[in-house]
């Protein structure tokens, strides 16, 4: 049997493939199959109808648990965002005092500070708003090298390059929690149904703004 994805032979697409996240929730759903399943345990004794209603018992518990460690996952890469807009913050105001900044800049971040309870979206266009910022305060900062060298502003923007590891890091994070939600609403028996049941969704992963994938495709040097 020759293999399926077949490497030497197989057509290929030269020009390469982008790849983006799909921004849909799936729901979960059962069908009578697994209405027929829950009603022959029954019938074949009440010992197995128990042992599965504790298994869905489990199940649910099991969920709940998980909407918590994502709730958890996605606090802690709202807490990087939060400490990442002050660094902004200190930083423009330090460059402020050297040169005159475009005065949009500081009621930019301003509105970035409120950024508490966010929803996936929300969190996503913080995201890109702060890309931004930076960029603009990096511009601002070339046009005056010499303010580089400021001690200040040199460890500001050494922190800004921790915060935005950290950033990275915490969403790699949240997308594993997110990998293990989608995963398990889908396995059968016993979390598919509870999952149904209770009215779940797959959820979306973070998705990198437009723009940022635009700037991952240019020519740094």
């Amino acid at each position: 049997m020759a293999n399926e994805l077949d490497e030497m032979n197989a057509p290929v697409k030269p020009e390469g493939r982008d790849v983006n996240v799909i921004a849909k929730q799936l729901p979960v759903k059962v069908g009578v199959g697994s209405l027929i399943f829950e009603i022959m345990l029954w019938v074949l004794g009440i010992i197995p109808g128990i042992v599965f209603l504790f298994m869905k018992v489990k199940a649910k518990n099991y969920f709940q648990r998980l909407q918590q460690k994502l709730q958890h996952d996605a606090s802690q890469i709202d807490n990087y965002l939060e400490q990442r807009v002050r660094i902004l913050e200190n930083t423009a105001a330090l460059v402020n005092r050297s040169v005159e900044l475009d005065k949009s800049t500081f009621t930019q971040i301003a509105a970035l500070r409120s950024g508490n309870s966010l929803t996936d979206e929300q969190r996503n266009a913080v995201v890109s708003q702060i890309d931004n910022l930076h960029n603009q305060l990096n511009v601002a900062l070339e046009h005056y090298p010499d303010l580089k060298a400021h001690e200040d502003i040199r460890q500001a923007m050494s922190q800004n390059a921790y915060l935005q590891k950290e950033i990275t890091a915490a969403r790699e994070l949240y997308n594993d929690t997110i990998n293990q939600w989608n995963r398990d609403v889908f396995a059968w028996p016993t979390k598919q149904i509870v999952a149904a049941r209770a009215g779940y969704t797959t959820r979306i992963p973070f998705i990198a703004s437009q723009e940022v994938k635009e700037r991952a495709n240019s020519v740094f040097f």
